[in-house]
């Protein structure tokens, strides 16, 4: 049948399942709003008070669900407003599929009103991308795209569509989604083996979890493993949920922000199993003096990881799920009993703590543990809170914490809550701001009562940018340059001005009986929790020390 370019995109989005799109109208993307509205019963639009916020939605609904989000923007600046987004998902892996209409194919090249290059722009922060400047090609370009985005390691894809050819006609016919297979190929028997020969050789084994199992959905494998190779688990940040938080294994986070259990263990491993991990620097701390005594078995879908940032002795290539699925069925069961206990020595020697008697950070986020039972969806900004979520809430289950790990976006917590929450009606969302990150984009208040989403905005407010203060006064002798925050903005008028409920909150009673009373609720609502300037987040390993020097409080004592 004979269709426009409009009604084709909008089509081919529901041939693919799309229930949800975040977005912003402009005048080159008018056509595609028109039929958009015609397919209302269809397709749900959240209307974002902002393009970032849009994208940020995209990327929420994505980790959140596992399935493709997607944003729409106008020519120019709208669709420069998504880069950011972009980007964000691009380093965390999130298949996110962000359209945008440009000028008509005449117009393309003359400096056009609101004409940008925004596939070029997008090159390096994407999967893939596409101008389309030929009705014909429509159809294929939008399936092409949601399969680059989903399969394989996942990442964000662009489609950039000139006006023209969403009025121009063609003929569709409409395609069921080829499923989406696993990398399964790259697989080779000869590295399975290797890999379970030099597990079994191991008397100090260590496993250390990242986002790749995350986005594979390799709990389950990833559980049985760790269970036969009997061996303490650490994970990145966007590796939390892979390996239930509150297993006796688990001895927390791996990094500049780790556990000292984690950092120690690592250490003195003489095997570390990197499962879905790529080494980013905020986990290795100095690259040359990581894991030293111990063999590395690094399982990966993306070849490019191995060898990259850390010399690995044995690799498997291939969606992880797969991978570990092959090891357990060669792996005997294991036990390392002496070494574990030594590892759980350390986790009890170091536990992490904080000062009780005071509204802070760390028992806010217990707190949200406590009354929600672990169960709710975490999203965070970037910041001391963001270390805070991770360190103080345990998740039991992948897609529970949604945060920036990658491009450390301020301001993505917010729309990532909303996108969150839409693809996952069923969850308590969350989203734990610091006060800086919250002014980025807390126009996205507006949206969630728009659509009275209830999400809940816990702001973490210390009137300073806490992690760069921390940093100041660590490292840079207390010169507090452009970090303090002292004015006159209230962040609870300012919530009930755009139809949110809001709590101000300066003791812990009062914060129990206000996330309490959030939740309950159910509609958007936000606290805004005074606590003091100078906390900071502890264990830390300084700046191109090894995770080994991981410091505590007592490091205040020098400055």
């Amino acid at each position: 049948m004979q269709l426009n370019g409009s009604q084709i995109l909008i089509e081919c989005l529901k041939e693919q399942g799309v229930d949800t799109v975040f977005g912003y109208p402009g005048g080159a993307i008018l056509n595609v709003y028109d039929e958009l509205y015609k397919n209302s019963d269809k397709i749900t639009h959240i209307l974002t008070s902002h393009e970032q916020g849009a994208s940020h939605a995209a990327d929420g609904y994505a980790r959140a669900t596992g399935r493709v989000g997607v944003c729409f923007a106008t020519s120019g600046p709208g669709a420069t407003n998504l880069v950011t987004g972009i980007a964000t998902a691009y380093m965390d892996s999130i298949p996110i599929v962000a359209i945008t209409c440009n000028v008509g194919v005449s117009l393309l090249g003359k400096d056009s009103f609101q004409e940008v290059d925004i596939a070029g722009i997008t090159m390096p922060i994407t999967k893939h991308n596409y101008i389309v400047k030929d009705v014909t090609k429509l159809a294929g370009v939008v399936r092409d795209a949601f399969r680059i985005a989903a399969s394989g390691r996942p990442g964000p894809v662009l489609i950039d569509i000139t006006k023209d050819v969403t009025a121009a006609k063609t003929e569709y016919e409409y395609k069921k989604p080829e499923p989406i297979e696993r990398v399964s190929d790259t697989i080779k028997d000869a590295d399975v083996e290797k890999a379970v020969e030099t597990i079994l050789q191991a008397k100090k084994p260590f496993v250390f979890v990242g986002g790749g199992a995350v986005l594979s959905g390799a709990n389950e494998e990833l559980a049985e493993f760790v269970k036969k190779l009997h061996a303490p688990v650490a994970d990145s940040l966007m590796g939390k949920g892979a390996f239930n938080g509150t297993d006796p294994l688990y001895m927390g986070m791996l990094g500049m922000h780790g556990t000292k259990a984690a950092n120690f263990g690592v250490s003195e491993c003489d095997l570390l199993v990197v499962v879905g991990a790529r080494f980013s620097d905020r986990v290795t701390g100095n690259a040359k003096k990581f894991a030293v005594d111990a063999k590395i078995v690094q399982f990966d879908i993306d070849p490019a990881e191995i060898n990259k940032n850390i010399k690995t002795d044995v690799s498997v290539i291939g969606d992880v799920k797969e991978v570990l699925k092959r090891v357990n069925a060669k792996l005997t069961q294991q036990n390392h009993d002496e070494w574990v206990a030594h590892v759980e020595e350390l986790a009890a020697k170091y536990p992490l703590t904080y000062h009780k008697d005071v509204l802070t950070g760390p028992y806010i986020v217990e707190k949200i543990y406590e009354i929600t039972k672990g169960d709710a969806i975490i999203t965070t900004e970037v910041g001391q809170h963001q270390m805070w979520a991770a360190q103080f809430y345990k998740y039991k289950e992948p897609r529970q914490l949604l945060t920036s790990g990658g491009l450390g976006t301020m301001g993505y917590g917010l729309g990532a809550s909303i996108g969150a929450k839409m693809g996952r009606r069923d969850k308590t969302v969350i989203n734990i701001a610091g006060d800086g990150c919250f002014r980025m984009n807390m126009n996205e208040i507006a949206t969630a009562t728009r659509y009275n989403i209830p999400i809940i905005e816990v702001v973490i407010n210390n009137h300073v940018l806490g992690m760069v203060r921390q940093w100041q006064t660590l490292f840079y002798g207390q010169r507090y340059s452009a970090t303090v925050l002292e004015d006159q903005v209230d962040f609870v008028k300012l919530a009930e001005a755009m139809g949110a409920k809001a709590y101000k909150v300066t003791t812990c009673e009062e914060f129990d009986a206000a996330i309490k009373d959030a939740i309950a609720l159910n509609i958007p609502c936000l606290l805004d929790c005074q606590i003091g300037k100078d906390d900071k987040v502890f264990p830390m390993v300084a700046p191109g020390a090894a995770i080994s020097e991981a410091f505590g409080e007592e490091k205040l004592l020098d400055c």
